[in-house]
């Protein structure tokens, strides 16, 4: 076993969670992913009203913008294709 780490172990560094939610009361709300900067392309199109996401399930929930549920919470549609999280650079 060597103690240097390898490539693939840098490249696990950098990558996002396979299910992260924005929403604080969820289980996979993750508070240091989402400070770092989380950006999604869904079916090769990056979003930016993604409310949760599931990449080995494949789906994305989206905020609908002008739609709220009766506890003043923004609705979402789930959404089936191609999720692929990566982080924003610091630029």
């Amino acid at each position: 076993m060597s103690e240097h780490p390898t490539d693939s172990e840098h490249q696990n560094e950098d990558v996002p969670p396979n299910h992260l939610s924005i929403d604080p009361r969820s289980p996979h709300y993750s508070e240091d992913a989402l400070i770092r900067g989380v950006g999604i392309r869904f079916n090769g199109v990056e979003k930016t009203n993604v409310h949760e996401y599931d990449v080995d399930e494949g789906w994305v929930r989206l905020e609908v913008p002008t739609a709220k549920d009766r506890r003043g919470n923004p609705m979402v549609v789930k959404v089936n294709g191609t999720v692929e999280p990566f982080y924003r650079s610091a630029d």
